[in-house]
């Protein structure tokens, strides 16, 4: 079960200070505006943040841990995007429209987040020029982000979209599960067993390579 987690309003600040510092300059009274309608919650391993077909109500910061969104599609699991610390967590269209999401999202990992609620951020946004930036801002990363993933999928090959991922998000290769890093990449986990066995190949060949060089 999902659980509301109490704590200080120090902490949420502090939060709200790490939330700024990644995506828009806030002031100390920006910091507290934010603070204010911070919401912490607890996931387990294995627990469901959100299910396919709720309405997206938040938009949650990792501060611990790791969570993904995922879809079903011809009845198969299929991993969207991976959230760990210092990330922010949005069904984007949900969120947007406030209609039933086609995504749920999962903990992978026992994880501490602070959610962002709606209507209460929607109302700061019209009221207040910073909170409006920090929505921008927001969107922004999540939009670029999405789109990068997409271009990926479609321009590049199974090795080129795994080496993007180990050089970009090395998280997700440590510590998400295999199944769903392959799902994420839209590869079969057999494809990717072989793609990263041929890259620790090259890289240990390489490696050698150098080392009689350097003889």
């Amino acid at each position: 079960m999902i659980r509301k987690e109490r704590t200080s309003l120090d902490r949420c600040r502090d939060v709200a200070r790490e939330i700024a510092r990644l995506y828009c300059t806030l002031t100390p009274k920006g910091i507290d505006t934010l603070a204010n309608i911070l919401v912490p919650m607890k996931v387990a391993k294995g627990e469901k943040l959100m299910e396919e077909g709720e309405v997206c109500k938040y938009m949650y910061f990792v501060e611990r841990g790791m969570v993904r969104q995922f879809y079903y599609k011809n009845g198969r699991d299929v991993t969207e995007h991976f959230s760990y610390e210092g990330r922010i967590v949005i069904c984007i269209e949900s969120f947007l429209k406030q209609i039933p999401s086609l995504l749920g999202v999962e903990g992978l990992e026992t994880s501490w987040l602070y959610a962002i609620p709606h209507d209460a951020f929607l109302q700061l946004v019209d009221e207040n020029k910073e909170m409006e930036r920090l929505y921008r801002k927001i969107l922004e990363h999540a939009l670029i982000s999405s789109q990068e993933h997409a271009d990926s999928q479609r321009f590049e090959n199974a090795t080129e979209r795994y080496l993007r991922l180990l050089r970009t998000k090395p998280e997700i290769v440590l510590r998400a599960p295999m199944v769903h890093v392959a799902s994420f990449l839209q590869m079969t986990p057999e494809t990717l067993s072989r793609v990263r066995a041929a890259y620790s190949a090259s890289a240990a060949s390489s490696s050698a390579s150098e080392k009689d060089n350097a003889n």
